[in-house]
């Protein structure tokens, strides 16, 4: 299953700091949680969405309710909580793992349907919200090459594109 999370971050003198804690400690944190298989996060290119987005495979919706994750930092972003808006959080079916996002690629996330990805030549993976209901109901996943990478202004509304802030992570 894949678990995503999306939000903006509003304080910009500290964006930086809080990337640094995102990237380097809350997602081996996450990572060390029973269940969590790969984690990896993005930021937006796209105007009218959350400027970031994280995207978790994990074994199913027990994962994110037990004491494990709560401890190791699940749903809390610690002192920069106050910062956090846009946030919106899902758990879908239809993929075991999330696509792994190098650096000469992109990640593009459509709730309009898979029309957008076909016309630009990408394979979309339909993903179906099944829990944490605050995330669109459905999703679908592109990757593509950054060489051939859509402006944004030739996206409808709904597709939004992602470029990697981090490599593709599994547990040490």
């Amino acid at each position: 299953m894949i678990y995503a999370v999306e939000c903006t971050f509003t304080d910009a003198d500290s964006e930086a700091e809080w990337n640094d804690f995102y990237s380097l400690d809350k997602l081996p944190a996450l990572l060390s949680v029973r269940g969590f298989h790969t984690s990896q996060r993005f930021r937006a290119l796209s105007r009218g969405c959350p400027v970031y987005l994280a995207l978790h495979s994990i074994d199913g919706p027990e994962v994110l309710s037990g004491d494990e994750y709560r401890q190791k930092g699940g749903g809390n972003f610690a002192r920069w909580q106050p910062c956090i808006t846009d946030w919106h959080r899902g758990l879908y079916s239809g993929l075991e793992r999330a696509p792994a996002v190098g650096d000469g690629d992109y990640l593009a996330s459509s709730t309009i349907g898979p029309e957008p990805f076909r016309a630009l030549g990408l394979v979309p993976a339909a993903l179906r919200a099944v829990a944490l209901a605050t995330g669109p109901g459905f999703r679908w996943l592109a990757k593509g090459e950054r060489a051939a990478l859509p402006e944004s202004t030739q996206l409808p509304e709904g597709v939004s594109v992602y470029l990697p802030i981090t490599a593709p992570l599994t547990p040490q």
